[in-house]
């Protein structure tokens, strides 16, 4: 017998992502189902799968709620091999996206708050796309990074903004250009939970107009590389700026594969926090048979 199930692609810079409608919480995917949905040779074909569920149906949900009562929606996201993650900061946005062009409306300079397992992040429509505030950051000590075409390990700094980050600094637009992250970084000290890996190149000149420029790649835990990485883009960005030391900008734009996005660090009485903006856009819809899966 059948079991369908509707879906939306949407993407944010190419990072790319299968949402799921549920508004009745009636959907219990398996890490294996999500995997095949997710499989690009045999599935539809993704970074992370969305599902779009009301706060109030999980327990991360209503901790958000608690916190902000109009965070009625929440984004339960999950990496490409099946399990859970914190936060997704292309994944966000593509969610803010698709909520208000299906489920609700968002004005220009009106703020939409959604639950995450990260909290309640609030996000604005702007010019680029979305802009959603990814709260506070914390720097989580320094590690060694090997990759199969890089000689020697290298230096990296661990960045959580939510989820887990280590991010190394490469020496030309040519070594990142002939990185290879086919296979996942090896991160010593290693970290229980694993972590996302970003390689970062600073532009000449870095700072131009009071704004910085960095190219990057990452690689995704769970996924791989992935042409795009909105947690990742924030992490190399406040990476950056810490190694650059004093006087270095609290505005970023970050270039990698899928394209460029905005970051901005910004002071509140809760301590700093910071801002990714840049486009989200929905591909097409379709629906999948489970059973066929």
């Amino acid at each position: 017998m059948a079991q369908l199930i509707n879906f939306t692609k949407g993407h944010g810079t190419g990072n790319d992502f299968v949402l799921v409608y549920d508004p009745e919480n009636q959907l219990a995917l398996t890490p294996a189902q999500i995997a095949k949905i997710c499989d690009r040779h045999f599935g539809v074909g993704a970074d992370g799968l969305i599902r779009v569920v009301p706060s109030a149906a999980l327990d991360a949900g209503r901790k958000c709620l608690e916190v902000e009562p109009n965070a009625i929606w929440f984004m339960d996201y999950y990496n490409a091999d099946g399990s859970s993650a914190e936060m997704c900061g292309n994944g966000t946005r593509v969610f803010a996206r698709y909520l208000t062009e299906r489920v609700l409306k968002l004005s220009e300079g009106e703020t939409l708050a959604i639950g995450t397992r990260d909290g309640v992040k609030d996000i604005q429509r702007n010019m680029a796309g979305f802009a959603v505030n990814m709260g506070r950051w914390r720097l989580e000590g320094d590690h060694k990074v090997s990759a199969s075409t890089l000689d020697v390990a290298r230096p990296g700094l661990g960045i959580n903004v939510g989820n887990p980050h280590v991010v190394v600094a490469l020496a030309s637009d040519t070594e990142l250009a002939e990185l290879s992250l086919q296979q996942a970084p090896t991160i010593q000290p290693s970290l229980d939970s694993g972590a996302n890996v970003e390689f970062v190149v600073p532009a000449e000149p870095m700072v131009k107009e009071g704004v910085g420029y960095i190219s990057m790649r990452v690689h995704e835990r769970g996924v791989g590389e992935t042409l795009s990485c909105g947690t990742g883009i924030v992490a190399a960005a406040l990476a950056t700026r810490h190694w650059a030391g004093q006087g270095a900008p609290n505005q970023w734009q970050v270039k990698v594969p899928g394209g460029t996005l905005g970051v901005r660090m910004f002071a509140t009485e809760d301590g700093e926090m910071v801002g990714l903006s840049g486009a989200a856009e929905l591909v097409f819809d379709g629906q999948i048979d489970l059973e066929v899966l």
